[in-house]
């Protein structure tokens, strides 16, 4: 124990290294796995339009509940593993590895086979208009065969910079980045496959990527993983789903008001000029923009996990404070400049994605405005969630997840509409981010209060 505390370096090595060191491969991890998404809009926007951009926006909420199920096991297993190393419990370490990667290729075949099951019944459900639905199954039906790779890839970026090697983790996504792009140009653009050939450019990816995460597995560095570790033990497995559940519930609240966001536009554009499928095109387009901002604050408050997690175990309080707060400082200056770019140039952004009509525009822009307006302290509800299931309170942290999205967006998206129409669902965006901005600081500023008497009593 004595010697892990001394020379592990996330005890010893400055903040700002360490956050350079785990944040950096995070950031770019994570701006990879968003651009799984974008890449297949943007080839998808220019060879089939806007029908097309529908389609993969109303398919959106299945790669969310992916995401969800790997960070679920993936943030969970790798904070288990860190507080645990933190305390100097190497023997345990090893099952919270072992049982994360078992749990996230199992999760991954259920909803592959539940989706293909429930496909049809599921695309209506998220708002599917009936002139998209051939398009939109035909994608989703071939990309479910890739959510067990999908899902095993990302959590196990989580599990791999848990074990000290964040490059690595940045490596497996962008391989399969990589491979998605230039298989998007070639099915897309040149054999002309249209959704099909987005679809299996994508699942294609995710195969070499998790290929990759499987290699490291069988090679992990920090403690040799056996066959024991990789059955599933009760305790073991419990621990982790508590530890992630923040994380989980987050994304899967995203995923459930991207359904009733799309539901909602898709009722009220059909009472506007904008029709059915013009503003959850439009919507989409701008919330996975969005997404670009949220993987670099996102991978900022991944990178901080280890460092928070090991810390506090090793109770080095000043250590995690100061990480929060650097996570925190670089987030609000990339959200700042997402903000200022937002509202200079949306048109342009919107174009990158083909072209659309006049009213496709002016939606776009008043979404980009709007919608958007708070971006500059979105960062805060993120880094602070993940602050909380880093040093073992998954509870505070699960509630933090789901202000935003559950707690202040989704009444707002019920009731706003009524009275201003699509202009309501617009203006659900600014009031929810900023509601929840004020009760992450609320919680923050406690917490650490909290962690200063922990401080007195230690010297």
């Amino acid at each position: 124990m004595k010697e892990t505390k001394e020379t592990n370096p996330l005890q010893s090595e400055p903040i700002f290294r360490l956050m350079v060191k785990f944040a950096v491969p995070s950031i770019l991890g994570m701006l990879v796995s968003s651009l799984y998404n974008i890449v297949d809009q943007l080839f998808i926007g220019h060879a089939v339009g806007i029908d097309g951009n529908t389609a993969t926006n109303v398919a959106f909420p299945f790669t969310t509940v992916c995401t969800a199920l790997a960070l679920l096991f993936g943030v969970g297993g790798a904070s288990c593993f860190n507080l645990t190393m933190g305390r100097g419990d190497k023997k345990q370490a090893g099952y919270f590895a072992g049982n994360s990667f078992t749990l996230l290729a199992l999760s991954g075949i259920i909803l592959g086979v539940f989706t293909m099951i429930f496909l049809n019944p599921l695309l209506k459900v998220f708002g599917t208009p009936e002139n998209v639905m051939p398009l939109a199954h035909e994608y989703v039906q071939i990309t479910a065969i890739g959510f067990p790779f999908l899902i095993f890839t990302t959590g196990g970026g989580h599990l791999i910079r848990a074990d000290g090697s964040p490059q690595m983790a940045m490596t497996c996504n962008i391989v399969g980045a990589v491979v998605n792009t230039v298989l998007d140009a070639l099915f897309v653009m040149i054999f002309r496959w249209g959704m099909a050939g987005a679809a299996w450019a994508t699942v294609i990816g995710q195969v070499v990527s998790s290929i990759i995460v499987i290699r490291y597995a069988l090679h992990y560095k920090t403690v040799p993983l056996r066959k024991e570790h990789f059955l599933i033990k009760y305790f073991i497995s419990r621990r982790i789903v508590s530890i992630g559940m923040a994380s989980f519930f987050n994304q899967i609240a995203i995923g459930i008001v991207q359904i009733v966001l799309n539901n909602s536009l898709k009722k009220y554009g059909a009472l506007s000029v904008y029709g059915e499928s013009e503003p959850i095109a439009c919507c989409g387009i701008v919330m996975k923009v969005n997404m670009i901002v949220f993987a670099i604050v996102i991978g900022l408050a991944q990178g901080t996990q280890p460092i928070e997690s090991f810390n506090y175990g090793a109770k080095k309080y000043d250590r995690v404070r100061d990480a929060y707060k650097l996570a925190v400082t670089v987030g609000a200056g990339v959200s700042i400049i997402a903000f200022v770019l937002f509202h200079l140039f949306p048109r342009q952004i919107l174009s990158l994605f083909g072209s659309g009509t006049d009213t496709y525009y002016e939606l776009g822009e008043k979404f980009f405005k709007i919608f958007l307006f708070f971006t500059w302290i979105n960062c805060l509800q993120p880094i602070t969630s993940t602050f909380f299931t880093s040093i073992g309170k998954p509870i505070k942290g699960v509630f933090l997840s789901l202000t935003r999205q559950i707690i202040f967006f989704m009444p707002l998206l019920l009731i706003l509409p009524h009275f201003f129409q699509i202009d309501g669902i617009i203006y659900t965006g600014p009031v929810a981010d900023l509601l929840s901005a004020v009760v992450a600081i609320s919680m923050a500023l406690y917490e650490f209060r909290n962690i200063r008497k922990l401080e007195s009593e230690n010297k």
